[in-house]
């Protein structure tokens, strides 16, 4: 119970505690709370929110991927991107919890104008009367983080001003700080093998949220996707209007275009909707094999559709990077899977990638060939990628190797394009649109520019090495001869074993205090010795009743554990 009292001091840090405790137990996820080991804390949400439930017993008749989704979106913006950066995590959730995740809605009520006015005014300096020559009052959109309104620059050309809700940092330092004290107490009651950290996870998503709180990140993504595709026929990303920016404020080019879902409006328009889907694929697979940076979040409100038939991509706050090697390791994995070479697929596996345990290789090349027999002989039609990607990460969490983030980021982007194309072309294949793509890759791997740059990368590290090695081999001999090396070694998964030992120690010295003075108390009163209380020795009566407060403190310590 410490630990958690620990976390964060402030009233209303502890007020945010219990509301977080109260929505989850309303929506069912006792289980998740209890893992946390605070059950006083349970208790007093159970009984906040008991009046409560009596009137929502209807959710307990839904699935429990949807309470999940429902309980973060009341839990407002900060839960409803951690929920979102759960949709990413197909290694974290069950393929039914990725899907239902993936319709998390950021939709709110809108500020009002005066309080955008004042924030814009903070922002840039000035009144937003005086540096644009109109900007709506109404809102385009309206989510949790930001709202967007229209403005026209005064020569005429109009804008889309994203706007950071005022004192919406506070809110998500907050819960940010709630959410990592929440996942040490979870990683504290977890199984020491699990594959994944929840606060690692949960400080991974500080790193990202504030970054997409920050809008110069994402105006600088913009700036490099609009340099990538500079001239592109295909892809068109808006311009930056930095005079206009900060971090709180971002304005853009108002792209006035139809929403990729929008079929009818495409047809009306006179778009060819099967060419939409191929093209689209390709925008995107061109930003993974040739520029490293993609998209991280693709989904139909951030396409637009211009009139000259270009493809426009909007809202840069999240985006995904994979270096150069990563992205030769990805062609590797894709091409062991077409080609059936469990070897190949097993060596890139165990490449640069973190394990918890020794990896059983025998077995590993048995189920990727498993895996392959199950789809290799497949129409390509027949194919589901989602099923087909998740069933992959579920096999490698079987062997206990885990990707990086960023291409679990990729695997929901993909399955988000492909839902796109098979909307605009029920015949729409990704892998089809994959496949050269991963021949563009092997190309280049294999190109005279691309292996003289990886001989020269191998000759600079072995020339470092030959540097520091006589420098280092000095010191380590040096170390021993005046018995000053040392080695530091650490054994994991003794905390939990050591906090109990410890408990058990405390509660051990209780009893004996206890029991030392029932013993000594009954002496005194055997023996009569010392001042009289109704009759008895008042020493002994003293001793007797510290005991027993003692006795009762220590039953309610043990009770409330919910283990005797």
């Amino acid at each position: 119970m410490l630990p958690f009292l620990h976390l964060d001091r402030n009233l209303r840090s502890l007020r945010r505690y219990r509301e977080i405790l109260a929505v989850l137990v309303t929506y069912g996820f006792d289980h998740l709370v209890e893992q946390l080991n605070i059950d006083y804390y349970l208790e007093r949400a159970r009984r906040l929110i008991r009046r409560q439930r009596q009137q929502l017993s209807a959710l307990e008749r839904l699935p429990a991927e949807q309470r999940l989704r429902m309980a973060l979106e009341e839990l407002g913006p900060t839960f409803i991107k951690f929920g979102q950066l759960l949709s990413t995590r197909p290694d974290l959730l069950p393929a039914s919890y990725i899907r239902e995740l993936n319709r998390l809605q950021d939709h709110v009520a809108p500020l009002p104008w005066s309080a955008i006015e004042q924030r814009l005014t903070t922002e840039l300096g000035a009144p937003p009367q005086s540096l644009f020559g109109t900007v709506d009052p109404t809102p385009l959109a309206a989510a949790s983080i930001a709202q967007v309104h229209r403005a026209r620059l005064h020569d005429g050309r109009q804008v889309a001003l994203k706007v950071q809700r005022p004192g919406i940092e506070a809110v998500i330092a907050t819960d940010l700080d709630i959410l990592e004290g929440l996942a040490g107490l979870l990683e504290n009651n977890q199984d020491r093998t699990s594959l994944v950290s929840p606060l690692q996870l949960v400080r991974e998503f500080r790193r990202t949220l504030y970054r997409e709180l920050d809008f110069t990140k994402e105006a600088h993504s913009l700036c490099r996707f609009r340099s990538n595709f500079a001239g592109d026929p295909h892809l068109y990303v808006p311009e930056v209007f930095w005079d206009y920016s900060s971090e709180a404020l971002l304005t853009l080019e108002l792209i006035d275009g139809c929403k990729i879902d929008d079929l009818d409006g495409l047809r009306r328009a006179g778009h060819d909707l099967p060419e939409l889907a191929r093209r689209g694929a390709q925008c995107f697979l061109t930003q993974v094999v040739h520029h490293g940076l993609f998209h991280g979040d693709p989904h139909p409100g951030n396409l637009r559709v211009l009139a000259d038939g270009r493809i426009c991509f909007l809202d840069f706050g999240m985006v995904g990077h994979l270096d150069d090697e990563l992205r030769q390791q990805l062609a590797s994995l894709l091409l062991g899977l077409f080609r059936k070479d469990t070897d190949m697929l097993a060596e890139v596996l165990l490449t640069r990638r973190p394990r918890t345990s020794e990896i059983d290789l025998p077995a590993l090349r048995r189920d990727l060939l498993e895996f392959i027999d199950d789809y290799h002989q497949r129409p390509l039609k027949q194919i589901d990628s989602f099923k087909l990607m998740t069933e992959f990460i579920a096999l490698m969490g079987r062997h206990h190797i885990r990707f990086p983030a960023d291409l679990m980021l990729l695997t929901k982007a993909l399955v988000t394009i492909e839902g796109i194309g098979r909307r605009l072309d029920p015949d729409f294949n990704l892998i089809e649109q994959i496949e050269p793509n991963v021949r563009a890759l092997l190309k280049q791997r294999l190109s005279s520019e691309h292996l003289g740059r990886q001989t020269l990368n191998c000759l600079r590290a072995y020339l470092d090495l030959a540097r520091s090695l006589p420098h280092d081999i000095r010191e380590v001999l040096l170390r021993l001869n005046s018995n000053s090396f040392k080695i530091d070694l650490e054994h994991r998964g003794l905390e939990r074993l050591i906090r109990d030992l410890d408990k058990s120690s405390n509660r051990l010295s209780f009893s004996f205090l206890i029991g030392s003075l029932i013993i000594g108390s009954s002496l005194i009163v055997q023996t009569g010795a010392g001042p009289q209380l109704f009759g008895l020795p008042a020493l002994g009566l003293l001793g007797y009743s510290i005991a027993a407060l003692l006795g009762l403190w220590l039953a309610i310590g043990v009770l409330s554990s919910g283990r005797l």
